[in-house]
């Protein structure tokens, strides 16, 4: 069953892991940094069985403004918030910043919990409540139960259960589809066992067995053991404070900030398409290209804002960004995340994830550009998943996506994003340009690839009247690398389905184009047959034909042959050699009978029959091999056996 997660969050030294050891019995400092120095360094877990039967993972979060970066990992994947504040000291900056924090990651539901209570008057107790409630005015704890406590006594404590255990009652426990996630918090050898990770998985469900990726590394590695709270399982699901013993796999190879996840379910990207809230708080103005530390589950990494409609963001505005990393992360849409300044290092900003794999880096230098960015962040954060799909699809162009691009895409997998795609495949608003891969395109791109196709073949008909048409290979080229055989073939396909275009052999051309000669070019064409019917049996060379017809153009009397080659007015003999088509007929009918008569020819006999020297009589009878009327053995030819 889906576990609930409840996670800390306060100032440093506010008691948050005195109010976890006296709500569980658990000590989450396991660090002797941590029981030296008094403070939470690392993530601390606990574990608490309610009244109701459910258990819960408590993660303790550090309060040190050192170690805010550990905080913004605790909070990934908490359903409850227990916000601890001191009765002696109330609001204080890492209240404030943690407050910050949990809103910007989306924290919904949660407890203030004030302790030391045994250290002041009750008189100040009301004081502190006042400000406390004053202080989340607006914000989802203003109306959060509010439970005074002493870690040392244990007042109030039952309290806390008594909320908790209310809160888990009401709840609805949901599964968090799709595949597996685990941010990694942590990894370190057991003996005998291996590399082991630790996290709060996020979504989906992992087993014994299963091979998972350690994300944004290659790396991929078989679940070999899984413990809850030191319990082994065989299979764990979203919500669970988790450790998973991985088989081939050495700690050195993984840190923290990865996520553990299956191969094929995240896709690395430097680029991510987000909202962010710049907090009203910062005293100046957000700079387009400022330098970040970006925060997701347990990563940080250093990147840039780019503002893409504007040079500035004011405090308090919320706008549509694209985060540019030095580092490469895999997350989904709908992820949280949150920002902190490069230095001095405090919290900025956050929000929401909206596009995961951006395709470029976005452009914003005219006004085209930013009106752009802006109409696909209106898409990316209101529209519907078909006009999300459809973004998608013609943001990746000529390429297309594939159903598993767009899976990692939406975060949604299977049956769930099949919903999604079936109306716009149903009225064409997207294609499937190859089904064995399941691509698709977007209608409007393979319109605009067909049109591209009409444009080019009308321009090359207009410039070479007299040729047929282009080969499939040159008609393709003209489109450009980005257009890859099968998306060609999709909209050829289709093209010619219409018969908007022919094709005859090789050659492609409009059901339109019509081979028309002006005036010379007729003139020329009953020169070049009445110049080889008069040469006979001893034809010109090619170059002699061109040298005979130099008053012509050179590209024009090739046009015009390849046009009578085409018509069958001529046959090719071979490179240099052409003969009219009435010639080489009463050629072959002459060698036929000859052959039938005598029951062979050779070189001498044909050389008797026509009186051509090698230079014609060798290609002929080449030629008379390859279109079948003889089989050449040894050094005679004998007429082929008609299927």
């Amino acid at each position: 069953m889906r576990e609930i997660v409840l996670g800390t969050a306060g100032h440093v030294d506010h008691g948050k892991t005195s109010f976890v050891r006296a709500l569980t019995g658990i000590e989450t400092d396991r660090l002797k940094e941590e029981k030296k120095r008094g403070i939470t360094i690392e993530l601390g877990f606990a574990f608490l069985d309610l009244p109701c039967g459910h258990r819960i993972g408590i993660v303790d979060v550090p309060g040190h403004e050192r170690f805010v970066k550990n905080m913004v990992a605790g909070v990934t994947g908490m359903d409850l918030l227990a916000f601890v504040i001191a009765a002696d000291e109330g609001i204080m900056p890492q209240t404030k910043e943690h407050y910050e924090i949990c809103r910007l990651l989306g924290v919904k539901q949660g407890m203030i919990i004030v302790t030391k209570k045994d250290l002041v008057e009750e008189d100040w107790l009301e004081m502190v409540e006042d400000e406390i409630r004053q202080f989340f005015v607006g914000s989802f704890l203003e109306e959060a139960p509010l439970v005074f406590v002493s870690s040392i006594t244990g007042e109030g404590i039952d309290k806390v259960i008594e909320v908790i255990d209310g809160f888990v009652r009401q709840h609805r426990f949901q599964e968090v589809f799709g595949p597996f996630r685990l941010p990694v918090d942590r990894v370190f050898a057991m003996k005998g066992f291996g590399a082991v990770v630790t996290g709060t998985s996020i979504s989906g469900r992992t087993s014994l067995g299963e091979e998972l990726r350690f994300y944004p590394s290659e790396l991929v590695a078989k679940v070999r053991g899984i413990q809850v709270h030191s319990q082994s399982v065989d299979e764990v699901e979203a919500g669970h404070r988790t450790a998973i013993n991985m088989q081939g796999v050495d700690t050195a190879q993984v840190e923290r900030g990865m996520v553990l996840a299956p191969p094929g379910s995240l896709q690395p990207n430097y680029m991510l398409d987000c909202e962010l809230l710049y907090l009203g708080s910062n005293a100046k103005n957000l700079k387009h290209r400022t330098r970040i530390r970006f925060h997701v589950g347990t990563a940080e990494i250093i990147g840039r804002v780019s503002l893409l409609d504007r040079d500035e963001l004011e405090p308090g505005r919320e706008t549509g960004v694209q985060l540019l990393l030095e580092q490469p992360i895999a997350v989904w849409p709908g992820d949280r995340y949150v920002i902190r300044s490069y230095s001095p290092v405090t919290t900025i900003g956050g929000g929401a994830i909206l596009g995961n794999v951006s395709p470029r880096k976005r452009k914003r230098l005219g006004e085209a550009d930013r009106q752009y960015n802006r109409e696909v962040f209106q898409v990316l954060r209101h529209g519907s998943p078909e006009d999300r799909a459809l973004l998608y699809l013609r943001e990746s162009g000529a390429r297309g996506l594939t159903f598993d691009d767009l899976a990692i895409r939406f975060g949604l997998f299977g049956k769930h994003l099949k919903k999604i795609i079936d109306p716009p495949l149903s009225t064409r608003r997207i294609v499937v340009v190859d089904s064995t891969t399941q691509r698709y395109l977007a209608a409007d791109i393979a319109d605009a690839i067909r049109q591209t196709l009409v444009d080019n073949l009308t321009a090359y008909h207009r410039d070479n009247p007299l040729q047929l048409g282009l080969s499939k290979e040159e008609l393709r080229s003209g489109l450009g690398r980005k257009v890859d055989q099968k998306v060609f073939g999709f909209c050829l396909g289709d093209l010619l389905r219409k018969e908007i275009v022919v094709q005859e052999e090789s050659l492609v051309r409009l059901a339109t184009h019509r081979v028309a000669l002006k005036a010379d070019e007729e003139k020329l064409q009953q020169e070049i047959i009445q110049w080889y019917h008069d040469k006979g049996l001893f034809t010109p060379t090619f170059k002699e034909t061109m040298e005979h017809f130099a008053a012509y153009p050179e590209s024009q009397v090739k046009e015009v042959i390849d046009l009578q080659l085409r018509e069958g007015k001529l046959v090719k003999i071979s490179e240099s050699l052409y003969y009219s088509k009435r010639t080489i007929e009463q050629l072959i009918a002459s060698v036929e009978e000859f052959i039938k008569k005598e029951g062979e020819i050779d070189a001498p006999g044909f050389k008797n029959l026509t009186g051509l020297t090698r230079k014609f009589s060798i290609p002929i009878l080449e030629y008379l091999d390859r279109i079948k009327l003889t089989i050449r053995i040894g050094d005679k030819r004998i007429l082929r056996k008609k299927a």
